[in-house]
């Protein structure tokens, strides 16, 4: 057999062809891959390539035109999950998918998948990507920066016929918002008692998924699992305030919390008012002050990142002369460590037997089916990502998420990184969340420099 000089000598003998199509040719004869394949067939030097950057314009453009869709008269975005806006908003992103070169289909659970094929047709996909529903009265970048980056760096790529060895993929996950639904039907765990959870919109997640184009009695079909995909890419504002406080322009992260949640019954006897003694009440509403008290008490008598939070309550009958008989109420906590919010829950559960001695009601805990385990991100896409960053000459720090993102589902199939960029005084889930154009092209660029990276077998190092 030929050597590859002599082999490639040969070619050009024979072939009427330049010297990069004989090039071209040359590599495929071979069986050649990698990056020096899908440079040969780019017809971009590899310093061409290291300057390649994102249209930072066309980013900042694309993401006031998404906030167009469910934008309400407080500055805000109503786009939640399976709403009118949220459908019109997806058909937009479908849109800029196609004119970025991307095969679009939409799975079972009503995820988005925009695909570009790579030169090695062996190689796994390298999967990047986020949401575009929001909570109400949300702002404009949480989730739809990752989505419209994601199209942009593929779109950049193509423009500069830049052919990648791995396959691209950018997803666009249903119903982040409302419990990571895309996410969780991706990596195979969305139960089907999931399905008939109601939705911000109204309508059941099975209704939902059906008007986004999935089919919700086949939902394993939108099953992906561990080995199947090279690496997963989430590009997110951080919804803190460190990088903002601490003026370095891209957070690492390491790591994203665990979120355990439990709907919290407390039952006591609905009375009069006015003349009941006070002490033969049987008072829910009391009952649940002193757990909201003990909640915090809990969670702040040891040290760590660990938080803990009630946000919704419930009081019936709900009238002002009448003793509450009923408190339905959320408990929510969060830490990096699944040990820890086990020990803070049994905390919690003890102080709850003592508060139902003291005050004659019931406290049960229901676990809720949103919650989500901690995730650690990959520390060779950690380095990666720090590295890119780097090499654009941009400052960077390690940093935990204390919000949940559907890369917390990822990292159970498939090595995980995430990419935060500043928000403006830490402001995110409000109309006044705002981050500075030249920290979305920052973001975009990190992003867009690991996915090449990794494209070049960063991982396999």
């Amino acid at each position: 057999m030929a050597s590859g000089g002599s082999k490639l000598s040969e070619i050009r003998q024979t072939s009427p062809l330049g010297q990069k199509e004989s090039l071209e040719l040359f590599l495929f004869v071979t069986g050649s891959v990698g990056f020096f394949q899908a440079h040969a067939l780019s017809g971009q030097t590899e310093s061409q390539i290291k300057k390649i950057r994102v249209n930072a314009a066309r980013l900042e453009t694309r993401i006031a035109e998404l906030a167009k869709f469910g934008k309400n008269t407080q500055g805000g975005v109503d786009r939640v999950a399976f709403s009118e806006a949220d459908i019109k908003g997806r058909g937009f992103v479908v849109s800029l998918m196609r004119e970025a070169g991307l095969a679009v289909r939409i799975d079972e659970a009503g995820n988005i998948i925009g695909r570009k094929e790579g030169t090695d047709s062996k190689l796994l996909p390298i999967v990047f990507g986020s949401h575009i529903d929001t909570v109400p009265n949300g702002g404009k970048y949480d989730g739809a920066l990752g989505v419209l980056a994601a199209i942009e760096c593929s779109q950049v790529l193509g423009e500069h016929r830049f052919l990648t060895s791995h396959p691209l993929e950018v997803v666009v996950f249903s119903d982040e918002e409302g419990g990571s639904v895309g996410s969780r039907a991706m990596i195979g765990e969305l139960a089907q008692e999931s399905l008939a959870s109601v939705s911000q919109s109204g309508k059941s997640v099975r209704e939902g998924i059906r008007d986004l184009g999935g089919d919700p009695e086949r939902l394993a079909g939108a099953a992906r699992h561990n080995g199947e995909i090279e690496a997963y890419l989430e590009l997110h504002i951080e919804q803190g305030c460190i990088l903002d406080s601490k003026h370095v322009d891209i957070g690492v992260v390491e790591g994203i919390v665990g979120i355990s949640r439990w709907e919290v019954r407390v039952e006591g006897f609905s009375n009069h008012a006015g003349t009941t003694p006070m002490n033969m009440r049987q008072d829910a509403l009391l009952a649940s002050s002193h757990l909201i008290i003990a909640v915090n008490r809990a969670v702040t008598s040891r040290p760590g990142n660990q938080v803990g939070t009630v946000g919704k309550i419930r009081v019936e009958p709900g009238a002002v002369d009448v003793i509450p008989g009923l408190v339905v109420m959320s408990l929510e906590l969060r830490d990096l460590s699944a040990d820890k919010i086990r020990a803070l829950f049994e905390l919690i559960q003890k102080e709850s037997r003592s508060i139902e001695e003291k005050t004659g009601t019931k406290i049960t805990f229901f676990p809720m089916d949103s919650s989500a385990g901690p995730a650690l991100t990959d520390p060779r896409v950690q380095k990666c990502i720090a590295e890119a960053a780097g090499e654009l000459g941009l400052s960077a720090l390690l940093l935990l998420s204390g919000a949940g993102h559907d890369a917390q589902n990822m990292a159970r199939i498939a090595p995980m990184g995430m990419i935060f960029i500043p928000r403006a005084g830490g402001i995110s889930h409000s109309s006044r969340e705002f981050s500075k154009p030249e920290d979305l092209a920052r973001g975009a660029n990190v992003l867009l420099k690991t996915i090449l990276k990794i494209d070049r077998g960063y991982l396999q190092r």
